[in-house]
């Protein structure tokens, strides 16, 4: 069976990943820097030394490249493709600062911007980090950088993926991709994102 790597997976199971990952058919290895969540190998974006060259199929990373600095992101996505077989893929969602500013610009920095199980997230939220988490001691949860569709999508192919599908969801705040470690044909993508992306916009 095909296994996937959860990098970043906090206490989420592969239930909570994509539509794709979430059934039968994919096997789930957990990686975190947090001991605390109990993942199956502890460890960071930047440094997953303790897992293989090529050794899984695919990668999901939620909302986890934000909270490296700028110039650690590419290097964790060298990373990301040492680890993936020639034929790995890799489905990665992230903030969007565009939709973020937009509020900032309007002065509601403080507003909520939408209400999650952790409670009401606000601006500042989105773009240094969950304030009641960072409070309790969660440094972990800091973010250090940000990125725009266009942006992740040029750092994707800077880093040597072969092939981008991606998503911006304005009123949800976030950025999907997935991409390929080889490139692959627009058709191979679109089923790809069908399979790993968001299904509407909200």
């Amino acid at each position: 069976m095909p296994t996937f790597l959860h990098v970043g997976c906090g206490p989420a199971r592969k239930a909570q990943t994509t539509r794709g990952f979430a059934g039968p058919d994919w096997v789930e290895i957990r990686l975190d820097v947090d001991p605390a969540v109990k993942p199956d190998i502890v460890g960071s974006m930047t440094d997953m030394s303790a897992v293989p060259d090529g050794a899984v199929d695919a990668i999901f990373s939620s909302h986890n490249i934000e909270h490296l600095y700028p110039f650690e992101a590419p290097i964790a996505l060298k990373e990301f493709l040492r680890v993936l077989r020639p034929d790995g893929f890799l489905v990665l969602t992230c903030p969007d600062l565009q939709s973020v500013c937009a509020l900032v610009a309007q002065d509601r920095l403080l507003e909520p911007a939408y209400n999650s199980s952790a409670g009401p997230i606000s601006p500042l939220d989105i773009l240094y980090g969950h304030r009641p988490a960072l409070a309790q001691g969660n440094l972990f949860m800091a973010h250090r950088s940000g990125f725009t569709q266009r942006v992740l999508r040029a750092l994707l192919l800077e880093a040597g993926f072969g092939s981008v599908a991606d998503m911006r969801r304005e009123r949800a705040f976030d950025l999907w991709a997935v991409a390929s470690k080889a490139q692959r044909p627009r058709e191979a993508m679109a089923e790809l994102a069908r399979q790993h992306l968001p299904l509407s916009k909200a």
